[in-house]
């Protein structure tokens, strides 16, 4: 029994709703066609030419006073914008605690990164390999020695026995 008048109240409740909600069209449709015709008056096309252009002057006075009232309505969401902004922040720096945002990593070389904050202006090139002087590479004592050696056959009998042990000596002092 409790269960069947639930779900009679349920049903009454469906169908009072359903009838609020149709009320709630026609009003705003009737609304919305009261507010058309106080502000969009009925056009009557002029036989003239001189009518038709008054008429353009007419449209078009009023295409900048709404264009006006647009700007304006622009202008002062910003602005209420910005303050919302300096409040929330003002309020993070009354409580101490600061959002960390996630950082992603990105990879740019340094002239990337300049370009992207100096825009136009960026001119110097930052390749730092491109400005250095190339220099020759130094032969080392070994690399000399490997080049001048020659034949090893050569080299092998020079030092052999005591002269060849001696020409050692003298040659590292």
């Amino acid at each position: 029994a409790i269960t069947a008048r639930r779900q009679h109240l349920k049903s009454v409740m469906l169908q009072i709703a359903a009838t609020e909600l149709e009320k709630e069209e026609s009003r705003r449709e009737a609304e919305k066609e009261n507010y058309l015709a106080e502000h969009c008056p009925p056009l009557h096309i002029p036989g003239s030419m001189a009518e038709v252009q008054e008429l353009c002057k007419q449209l078009h006075a009023k295409i900048d006073v709404a264009e006006e009232e647009r700007y304006d309505m622009e202008v002062k969401v910003q602005k209420s914008g910005k303050e919302l902004e300096d409040m929330n922040q003002k309020l993070f720096d009354l409580r101490g605690k600061f959002k960390r945002p996630p950082l992603r990593r990105v990879r740019m070389s340094a002239d990337a990164m300049l370009k992207a904050l100096l825009g136009s202006k960026h001119k110097v090139c930052m390749d730092l390999r491109a400005n250095l002087k190339q220099v020759k590479k130094e032969d080392t004592e070994k690399e000399r020695d490997l080049r001048d050696v020659g034949d090893w056959r050569k080299n092998i009998e020079e030092k052999s026995g005591m002269e060849g042990r001696k020409k050692m000596f003298e040659s590292e002092s």
